[in-house]
Order: structure tokens, then C-alpha cells, then sequence
């Protein structure tokens, strides 16, 4: 007897044939293995479905959480695509550039068209990103998962201790007091002035040496995050603008969103043309994010922004202690 059948096995009708009987076995052979292949495993269009569902599921997550906490929620993507569909962090930070850049694009253009975006600034540090975010991407196919993934989560870690001492900060209250202390420390030394300075009759900087560099260097630094682990950038962007300028907020977070835009696409070119998109994800995922974020802006005014904060800031904890231990149970 075969080694590949047993004695408690039934033989199968392909073992059966008869030389007379070529034609009829041959048919009745095809039929048993349709039979057992659709019976061990699904087809392939059904598995299929199931991956752009749960990618179209957990960028709905993302927008959802991007429109309730603003731009530091889309940091959560790399994670839930990790734990969600198992991909390996060099997999899934291309996945959550393209998702966090289509994102911040339609902030972006709404603050062109408000007129709050300081494009000239967008573009200068943009371009220095779109130059590191390949060396970060490179180094990515590099490192170890197990190390990034640490990387990772000691960064997440990091923004979710950042966003909860943020909400528990005491708001700033309009009153008549208020404004006679402003306008009374106004009148005392105050310390080193930002390098980028708005022109009070323009609206615009006035570019200096110091100013280009503090832009360029901040830059640098959220493209190579960007294509090392994912991340748009906001988190480094933001405060980079807030140190470097005097720009009112709303003009900062429109401005950060559109190097956001601009160094997020890069990535995602950059990932394409090596072949290492996964779009079966990658697409769904997208979408998804973009259909939450339609769908939190309804919610994000009703919904108290301190208490979304802190509740991101304990997700976001959490998670990042999660990753820590998934790899060192690993090892």
C-alpha cells in the first residue's frame, strides 16, 4: 500500500481508474479535487473580500479618531494595521502614509482656500523631508522588526504622555482681567524672539538664515520619520512651528498639514516605484480613513475635546505597551 493512503482512509476515486474507462475516471477525478479544495480552504476571492473589509474597517478607525483628536490620532494607524492584519512594520508604515497624506490633503486645501497656509514655509521644509524620507524608508527595509517595533511604540509612548499633560493643561479664559495682564506683561522685556517672523503688513514671514535652517532642520526630521516609521510628522511639525515662529495656531496646523501632504506623498511614491505597496490594503484602507474623518467631523463639535484627549492618550499608552510586549514575548 502507498505510503499516502492508510488503513483508515479511503482511497480516492483518482486511485480508482480504469484504462478503459480513461475519459469517465478523468471527470469523476476533477470533481473530488474541486470537491476537497473547496472544502479545505476558501476561495481565493473570499479571502479577498475579508482583507478589504477589515482594511476598509480600520481606516475608518483612523479617520474617526483623526477627526475627533486632530492630526496626532493618524499616528494610531501603524499599530492597528500591525494588530489588525499582522503586517510587518516596514509593511504597514507605507500603508498609514498614504491614508494620514490623503487625510491631511482636504485640511490642507481648506486652509488654502481660508488663506492660512504659509505655502512658501510648507514648501520649504517639505523639501527637505521628501529628501530624508527615503533614507528613512531605506533604513526600515533594514532594521529588524523587533527593534522598530520598539522604536515605535517608545515614540507612540512619547505622544500619548505629550496629549494628556496637553488636556489636563488649564484652558485660556477671555475676561477683562485677562486682557489687562496681556497687555501689561506686553510692556516687559520678553525673551529671544523666534527666528521666522510675521510681517505685520503682509502676513507673510520675512526669510532670514535662521529662519530657513530652524525650517529645513524640522523638516529633515519628520521626513525621516515619515518614511522610517510611518508617521506623518504632525507631532514633530507642529511644536518645530510653534518654537521657530509667531504664527497663530490656525495657521500652524494648516501649515503642518500641508507638509504633511507633501512629505507623505513622497513616501508613498517612493514605496510604489520599489514595488512595496501593498494596494489590496492599502486602497481599502484609505478610503476607510477618509469616510471616517467625513463621518467624525459631524461628531468632533459635539463631543468634549479635552476628555477625546485624554481618552486618545490612554488608548495610545496602552497600545505602545502592547507592542512592547508582543515583542518581547517574540523573542
Amino acid at each position: 500500500m502507498p505510503l499516502s493512503q492508510s488503513a483508515h482512509s479511503a482511497p480516492s476515486p483518482c486511485s480508482m481508474g480504469v484504462p478503459g474507462r480513461a475519459r469517465r475516471w478523468h471527470g469523476i477525478c476533477n470533481d473530488w479535487r474541486l470537491t476537497k479544495i473547496l472544502t479545505l480552504a476558501p476561495p481565493a476571492f473570499v479571502l479577498m473580500e475579508s482583507i478589504y473589509a477589515v482594511g476598509a474597517s480600520l481606516g475608518a478607525i483612523v479617520g474617526l479618531i483623526l477627526a475627533l483628536t486632530g492630526a496626532g490620532g493618524a499616528i494610531l494607524a501603524v499599530p492597528l494595521l500591525v494588530f489588525g492584519l499582522h503586517l510587518r512594520m516596514a509593511e504597514a508604515g507605507p500603508i498609514a502614509l498614504l491614508a494620514v497624506g490623503v487625510s491631511a490633503a482636504v485640511g490642507a486645501l481648506i486652509g488654502l482656500r481660508a488663506g492660512i497656509v504659509r505655502y512658501r514655509a510648507a514648501a520649504m521644509m517639505a523639501a527637505s523631508g521628501v529628501l530624508a524620507s527615503p533614507v528613512g524608508l531605506w533604513l526600515a527595509h533594514r532594521v529588524p522588526n523587533g527593534p522598530l517595533t520598539v522604536l515605535f511604540a517608545i515614540v507612540l509612548g512619547w505622544v500619548a504622555v505629550r496629549m494628556f499633560r496637553q488636556s489636563r493643561a488649564p484652558q485660556p479664559v477671555a475676561s477683562a482681567a485677562a486682557a489687562a495682564t496681556a497687555a501689561s506683561t506686553a510692556m516687559l522685556p520678553q525673551g529671544p524672539l523666534p527666528p521666522c517672523q510675521l510681517d505685520d503688513a503682509t502676513g507673510r514671514f520675512v526669510w532670514t538664515a535662521s529662519c530657513t535652517r530652524a525650517l529645513a532642520a524640522s523638516g529633515i526630521g519628520a521626513g525621516f520619520l515619515s518614511g522610517l516609521l510611518g508617521v506623518g510628522g504632525g507631532f514633530v511639525i507642529v511644536p518645530a512651528l510653534r518654537r521657530a515662529t509667531n504664527a497663530p495656531v490656525k495657521t500652524i496646523v494648516a501649515t503642518s498639514l500641508a507638509v504633511i501632504t507633501l512629505v507623505s506623498a513622497s513616501g508613498v511614491v517612493s514605496t510604489a516605484l520599489a514595488g512595496n505597496m501593498n494596494w489590496h490594503v492599502a486602497a481599502p484602507f484609505a478610503a476607510g480613513a477618509m469616510l471616517g474623518m467625513l463621518v467624525g467631523r459631524l461628531f468632533a463639535s459635539r463631543l468634549s475635546g479635552q476628555r477625546l484627549q485624554q481618552g486618545f492618550a490612554v488608548v495610545a499608552g496602552l497600545i505602545a505597551i502592547g507592542m512592547v510586549v508582543k515583542v518581547v514575548l517574540a523573542v
